[in-house]
């Protein structure tokens, strides 16, 4: 599934979110369990989790720094979220990676972002869900106004994430489609699938 298409079924999702049922509303869930982690390993055809370090990224768009940034504020940092990965935000890597008792590079790499995500589903709030709307956004092709970066995990929210996972599950056999923001899809949304 392209980018157009993509585009055209975050809309659809958007427009008709009120349809969509059985997902039950929760808080965030801290870090994913280890079987959804093994998961994640097992299903081919994603991407490695990305590797930032200070300084230019260049081959990841400001919006995959901006993830990293909303989930290190999930998790009590306080940064400005501009997708620079400056001085502020390696220190709060490193305090993070410190935190979950990870090599302390101020790199992050997969097992960072492993210990960085938060399950999200309707019913969340706060910063990992503006991460997630952030993402979404990016993908519909205007530079973001499918979605309220309002860090409020509605109806609209969640019906952008499942025509993102249909859209995904086209190409990767075995891709959960059920509007939830587990590690899967936040592998998906940070390696950038599906965008551009």
């Amino acid at each position: 599934m392209g980018a157009v298409a993509l585009t055209a079924a975050l809309a659809a999702g958007a427009a008709g979110a009120g349809a969509i049922a059985g997902v039950p509303a929760a808080g965030a869930v801290a870090t994913p369990n280890a079987t959804l982690l093994s998961a994640a390993v097992q299903i081919k055809g994603l991407q490695p989790w990305p590797v930032l370090r200070q300084g230019p990224n260049s081959t990841w768009p400001r919006v995959t720094v901006r993830s990293l940034q909303y989930l290190l504020n999930a998790h009590g940092a306080k940064l400005a979220v501009d997708g620079v990965f400056g001085p502020l935000t390696r220190n709060a890597v490193l305090a993070s990676q410190r935190a979950h008792h990870l090599k302390a590079t101020g790199v992050t790499d997969a097992a960072t972002w492993r210990a960085l995500i938060i399950t999200v589903r309707k019913g969340s709030t706060g910063s990992a869900v503006r991460a997630v709307q952030d993402q979404v956004n990016f993908r519909n092709n205007k530079n973001g106004h499918t979605l309220n970066v309002d860090g409020i995990y509605g109806p609209k929210t969640q019906a952008a994430v499942r025509a993102f996972q249909q859209g995904v599950a086209f190409d990767v056999r075995g891709f959960p489609v059920d509007g939830i923001t587990g590690p899967l899809t936040w592998q998906a949304l940070v390696t950038e699938t599906l965008s551009g």
